[in-house]
């Protein structure tokens, strides 16, 4: 499934289609369709459907330049190379229109190699938040979780702002 992908950004009127996805693939979050729209307030989504149903969805926010992932699901038994590749560049495109110059996803502790590979296989690269390129994107990462120490990372545009606004 998922040959016939097309990614859109989600509306409030998605969240209900968004909180039985998410509860599908993860029973125990009993997500509701209210804190679904709460979320629409801090995060924007990307929906990706085939056939006319959900298959994937990618959340993030974009701060000082940078796009930080915040959700990132793709139902089973879904293409998830082709899905994701989609998300992502959708994700992207739309951080573009903000000037942002990198993305971010953290990892969680002790990844597999599948999901760094997955990662790498979209373009990102696997650092330390401290080896990160640039200061403003150590900033960043050190601001939204100066628990986590990892994360893959893509640079999106070759010139990045070398002072602040």
């Amino acid at each position: 499934m998922a040959d016939n992908i097309q990614v859109r950004k989600a509306r409030l009127k998605d969240a209900e289609v968004i909180a039985t996805f998410v509860n599908r693939a993860h029973p125990s979050a009993a997500l509701t369709r209210m804190e679904v729209a709460e979320r629409f307030s801090q995060v924007g989504f990307m929906l990706a459907e085939s056939d006319g149903q959900m298959v994937g969805l990618v959340g993030f926010q974009v701060e000082n330049l940078v796009i930080r992932v915040t959700d990132f699901l793709i139902g089973p038994g879904i293409d998830r190379v082709a899905t994701g590749k989609a998300l992502v560049a959708a994700m992207e495109e739309a951080g573009s229109v903000l000037q942002a110059e990198a993305a971010i996803l953290f990892l969680p502790p002790d990844p597999s190699s599948d999901l760094i590979e997955y990662w790498r296989m979209l373009g990102y690269e696997r650092l330390s938040t401290a080896d990160m390129l640039h200061r403003a994107w150590r900033e960043a990462a050190a601001e939204w979780n100066a628990q986590q120490s990892e994360a893959v990372v893509k640079q999106l545009r070759d010139e990045v702002a070398r002072k602040p606004f």
